[in-house]
């Protein structure tokens, strides 16, 4: 005991203990305690930055998903097994061309309203206008052997579309996505942009043909793929001559699928349509002498056409046009003859799935770091609340002895210590 009477009396001696306790004080105000106010503030921001990006994370969840649903949808496909649900829809091209030419024989008015015109203006006993239309309408979508020949094949040989359906893993999207994150604008459903370029144009897919596929107008549906320097489309040539009327390569195809045939059947419907629009431009127009004497000499169906019924033709065709030019059509025409388009395709709207589910488990991660941060900070505030109450504590005690070593007169220590 009375050692350590002997070391208390050292330790007060020439105010060391005042020394060190002022050092504790100075330390605590100016290290200590700033250091728990840092931490708790960052707690805070990482908790508010954690539910913004959480928020943020399932709006991006869900858009992507949607995305993926109205892309399936506009392809029709349920978007499960993609590749083996894109190679199924080429199943729906025959009932697309059966509907395609069913509407082109209802333009057999302007037909021949187009010959007897062309016929009247040219003095022309014949006209071979739109001969690929007349021949769909009269014929029906043939062979392209059928059509080149007249006469109907012995047997088909159609090119068969070789795509690996073995890696068609199953997509299940995942069904953990917060749907109540905000409201997400997605714009117009038939313009979703997909990824996937369709601007197909003359330096792309090369069908086996000279002429390159023009599709014309209609809704698009942007994939961001180069169809360019695709190694696995089928390149057909077509055999001129055939054994024993087998129809092989590009005589195999009908028509429609035939690249080559559908663009001269497209070039046969523009030119009605050019035909019709400046037939409505002429009508508008206020009649002068020779147009009228043009007129009384036509033929009677030239006559008796007015504004309203050649409005009628033009939305005929145009929709026609529109049938066979559409994004989808686009779609099962490239599906049909590249199978490295129908990967690329396959493997845009599996980006999407791996895109939302990522964007969950991102969404996941910041409940956690949120819930980290709020631990943190429940284990820091009791540090800083007990630091706060010894630093004052401390305070008191050094002003006291201060005061005893000038006859207890009030002793005040001011600064940092009364902002703790």
């Amino acid at each position: 005991m009375k050692d350590w009477q002997e070391i208390v009396k050292l330790y007060e001696k020439d105010s060391i203990y005042l020394a060190e306790s002022a050092d504790m004080l100075v330390r605590n105000i100016k290290y200590e305690i700033p250091s728990l106010k840092q931490q708790i503030r960052k707690c805070q921001q990482t908790q508010t930055e954690c539910a913004r990006k959480e928020v943020e994370y399932g709006k991006t969840a869900v858009e992507i998903k949607e995305q993926f649903n109205v892309s399936c949808k506009q392809l029709g496909i349920k978007g499960e097994k993609i590749k083996r649900e894109l190679v199924t829809l080429i199943d729906e091209l025959p009932l697309h061309y059966k509907q395609v030419t069913c509407n082109a024989r209802n333009l057999d008015e302007l037909q021949h309203l187009y010959r007897e015109f062309s016929k009247y203006t040219r003095s022309e006993k014949e006209c071979v206008a739109t001969a690929m239309l007349q021949y769909l309408c009269e014929h029906g979508n043939t062979t392209t052997y059928e059509w080149r020949t007249g006469k109907k094949p012995t047997s088909i040989d159609e090119p068969k579309l070789n795509v690996e359906l073995e890696d068609d893993e199953v997509m299940q999207p995942s069904s953990e996505i917060d749907f109540d994150s905000g409201t997400v604008n997605f714009g117009d459903g038939d313009n979703i942009d997909f990824g996937i370029d369709l601007d197909i144009g003359e330096e792309n897919i090369d069908f086996g043909d000279t002429e390159a596929a023009n599709f014309g107008g209609g809704e698009q549906l942007d994939f961001d793929i180069s169809i360019e320097d695709c190694s696995g489309t089928v390149t057909i040539e077509s055999k001129q001559e055939t054994d024993a009327g087998v129809a092989t390569g590009t005589d195999a195809l009908s028509l429609l699928d035939n690249v080559h045939t559908r663009n001269m059947f497209l070039d046969d419907l523009f030119e009605l349509e050019s035909f019709v629009r400046q037939r409505l431009v002429e009508i508008k127009l206020e009649p002068d002498v020779i147009s009228m004497s043009l007129i009384e000499t036509a033929p009677p169906s030239m006559q008796k056409q007015t504004e309203t019924s050649l409005g009628k033709m033009l939305d005929s065709i145009k929709a026609l046009v529109s049938e066979l030019t559409g994004g989808k059509m686009q779609h099962l025409f490239l599906i049909k003859s590249s199978p490295r388009y129908v990967d690329r395709l396959a493997e845009s709207l599996r980006q999407k799935c791996w895109q939302a589910d990522k964007m969950v488990q991102s969404q996941k991660l910041m409940v956690q770091k949120q819930s980290e941060a709020v631990e943190e900070k429940k284990q820091l505030e009791p540090k800083l609340q007990l630091i706060r109450q010894r630093t004052s504590e401390l305070q008191k005690q050094i002003e006291s002895e201060i005061s005893k070593k000038y006859k207890n007169r009030p002793v005040n220590l001011m600064g940092e210590i009364n902002t703790i």
